[in-house]
Parts: structure tokens; sequence; C-alpha cells
């Protein structure tokens, strides 16, 4: 379960990232968490950005059912993300706990991204670097 929440957090901060486009390819496009559990494609939603479940595995579906009693595969985990002076803020849902949070992420180049999610405003946070899996489809 803790697994995925931070899968969650640092898919949050993922979308933020997502509006923008730079010289490394941009933010759009699939992204994995470090333990390979959670796959969120993250793409444009009106003026920010927001990140989908595109595939995860069972124990991280599991988690995500008995958390929320939803299915994990297609939730919105993030919301509402929009550029900051120091990457990308919004809110990340959570389907393990059943609750949304705060998150931020910050590119670290074109194939990794930091994420950041806490529980408590600045305080009880996780930090993730999540990889890329495919660019986004232009």
């Amino acid at each position: 379960m803790r697994r995925l929440l931070l899968a969650a957090l640092v898919l949050l901060t993922t979308a933020t990232q997502a509006p923008a486009a730079d010289a490394d390819g941009g933010l759009f496009g699939v992204w994995r968490n470090p333990h390979n559990t959670v796959h969120l494609e993250i793409r444009p939603c009106g003026g920010s950005a927001c990140g989908y479940v595109v595939w995860a595995a069972p124990k991280a579906q599991a988690d995500a059912r008995r958390g929320s009693g939803k299915e994990l595969i297609g939730q919105q985990l993030l919301r509402d993300f929009a550029p900051t002076d120091r990457g990308w803020r919004g809110k990340v849902f959570v389907p393990d706990l059943n609750v949304t949070l705060g998150g931020a992420v910050r590119p670290l180049d074109g194939e990794h991204l930091q994420a950041k999610g806490c529980l408590i405003s600045g305080l009880l946070c996780k930090s993730q670097v999540w990889s890329r899996v495919t660019p986004a489809a232009s």
C-alpha cells in the first residue's frame, strides 16, 4: 500500500510537468514509478496537466481496490497541475489511502522526473524519481 502511495505522489508531481514542452522532448508521455508497478500517462487537460493510470501491477491494483474500492487502471491520479517557478504543483489522488494530496514535480532531464508529495503541507513528504516509458504522441 505504501508503494502505491509513493507511486501516486510521484505521479502527481509528474503530471504537473505536462503542459510544458522543452528541448528534451517535453513532459507528456508515459512514466513509470521506481518499482515499475504503476505507469501514468501525463497529458494536457485544458490549461493544466493531468495524469491517468495506463498500467499497474496486480499488487498495486489490489491495494487501490482495498483503499478506494475503485479500479486503478483508467483512474485520474493527477489533477490541476500548473507551472510554478520551481516546477509544477497540483493535486494527486492516492487510491490506496482514498485521499487527495498536494504534490510537486521537477524535471531532471528528458528521461527522469523528481516527484514529491506531502500528506501535510510541507510535512510527511516523500520524493521519488520516475522514468520515461514512452514519449508523448505528436
